[in-house]
């Protein structure tokens, strides 16, 4: 099997010949002291990784508008203001929220999908993998987009109590634009979708069940639809402890949940959960990574592909990303541990 064959066994229930292993992102300094010189395509060529990720969240840093360059403060796409902090971390600005009003909301102009930089560069990565690697875009479908356009969560959030007919004018805004980039993607040749969106923190959900219900479950739902009725396959993550909407989450339809974070949520007691309909994504804790001894992480690795990968439908991977502060020795014992269980049958 190629690592696409994996990738997309794993994602419909069928048995691959090994687990496979991909992480949503790979910060650069981490690559960088494991292979100097190597770009991530390199990289994942070289450590045999089975997807290679593009992420549809950025933004063109060569056309957006800039509001303050030293002060690395810029316009997005959705016309909210971010600030760029190194290379990867885009928090939200408190500011005067893009749409305030139902005016605004009636006067607004969503981005064009035809211009995401994801597009270009998901054809560079299916040119050079076509076939051999799972090529997964990483983007959103309609919580965060609403955070970006009403100026951060707390406002939001009391719009959900207040305004809730402009909040659900208001979802359908990400929700179209991610289903049409979605869509050209797949036709780009993309084979799965990475939904982030984080419903959850360690204590359970932002929101409550309700409101995710009425507010973030339809657009969800919708956007699932959307990849699979274009020939894609959907992963569905969340950081924190998102039990209280499992239920609601497995009725999207995700192929699979993950990655998940490892202190609250067990993967084998989500795939029982939901009865071996959706796979799951997982689950080496990125503090372990970060600050465990190597023999900590071949341990944690090991007991995942002992424990959870024989019931099927799982892809390994941390409970997140690798962050630049994952310890890159870490890392490697991993990987290593990955690679030393290739060869054992996976039952199912």
């Amino acid at each position: 099997m190629t690592g696409r064959d994996r990738i997309l066994a794993a994602l419909r229930g069928d048995p691959p010949d090994r687990v496979p292993y991909f992480d949503l992102y790979i910060d650069p300094k981490v690559i960088g002291a494991l292979h100097p010189g190597l770009s991530y395509e390199q990289f994942v060529e070289v450590e045999d990784i089975d997807g290679v990720c593009c992420l549809a969240i950025v933004d063109d840093f060569e056309r957006v508008e800039w509001i303050d360059r030293d002060a690395r403060l810029y316009r997005d796409k959705w016309g909210a203001v971010q600030r760029l902090v190194g290379d990867e971390l885009l928090p939200l600005v408190e500011a005067p929220a893009r749409i305030e009003t139902d005016d605004d909301l009636d006067r607004y102009v969503p981005p064009d999908p035809k211009a995401s930089p994801a597009l270009p560069a998901a054809r560079r990565l299916v040119e050079r993998f076509k076939g051999e690697r799972a090529v997964i875009a990483v983007g959103e479908a309609t919580f965060a987009p609403q955070q970006y356009l009403r100026g951060g969560l707390e406002n939001l959030l009391v719009d959900y109590i207040d305004r809730p007919r402009f909040c659900e004018r208001l979802a359908r805004i990400g929700v179209e634009y991610y289903s049409a980039l979605y869509r050209l993607l797949i036709e780009a040749g993309v084979d799965v979708v990475l939904l982030g969106d984080d419903y959850a923190g360690n204590q359970g959900p932002i929101m409550s069940p309700a409101h995710f219900e009425r507010f973030i479950l339809p657009g969800l739902t919708a956007v699932v639809s959307a990849v699979h009725d274009a020939g894609g396959r959907v992963i569905k993550h969340s950081d924190g402890n998102i039990w209280p909407l499992m239920d609601r989450l497995v009725s999207a339809e995700p192929d699979m949940l993950g990655p998940l974070e490892p202190a609250h949520m067990d993967l084998g007691k989500v795939r029982e959960h939901a009865q071996g309909c959706i796979g799951v994504m997982g689950n080496v804790d990125v503090d372990l990574l970060a600050r465990g001894t190597p023999e900590e992480v071949r341990r944690v690795t090991r007991r995942l592909l002992e424990e959870v990968s024989p019931g099927g439908r799982h892809i390994i991977s941390s409970g997140n990303t690798i962050t630049s502060y994952v310890v890159p020795r870490n890392y490697r014992a991993m990987l290593d541990t990955i690679k030393a269980c290739e060869a054992r049958p996976i039952r199912s």
